[in-house]
């Protein structure tokens, strides 16, 4: 035999030898793989900012309502309640807690909107004022 045969014996050996644990090996490890590569396809981008940052700008808005002293125009007032509004309602769709804001007209019934959200808000866990 030449030193050709024998080389093509020691790899026909080899694969023998080597291709069922090769094969168990990808039998246990592709489907994993495939599933990994699936859910990173399926799972949705979030969309606008993080949720601690809306939180954390809630609580500067907050902040800045609680802290106008009485003679602060009104058109001031209205446009940081606005603001105000829109944050929560960032942060209600990010965690997924049902709100009117949109809906209703600006007064008592609104001001009882904010603060039922901002309660359910915080039952989620979202630290709001």
């Amino acid at each position: 035999m030449d030193g050709s045969g024998v080389l093509a014996n020691l790899i026909l050996f080899a694969v023998v030898c080597f291709a069922p644990t090769v094969l168990f090996w990808c039998a246990l490890r592709v489907p994993r793989l495939v599933h990994r590569i699936r859910a990173k396809r399926s799972a949705p981008a979030p969309s606008g900012p993080p949720i601690e940052r809306v939180a954390a700008d809630l609580r500067r808005v907050h902040r800045l309502l609680a802290g106008y002293p009485s003679g602060t125009p009104a058109a001031r007032r209205f446009g940081t309640r606005q603001a105000y509004d829109e944050l929560l309602t960032q942060a209600c769709r990010q965690v997924g807690v049902p709100h009117r804001l949109a809906e209703l007209p600006e007064g008592m019934d609104r001001e009882i909107e904010r603060l039922r959200v901002e309660q359910s808000l915080r039952e989620r866990g979202l630290a709001v004022p």
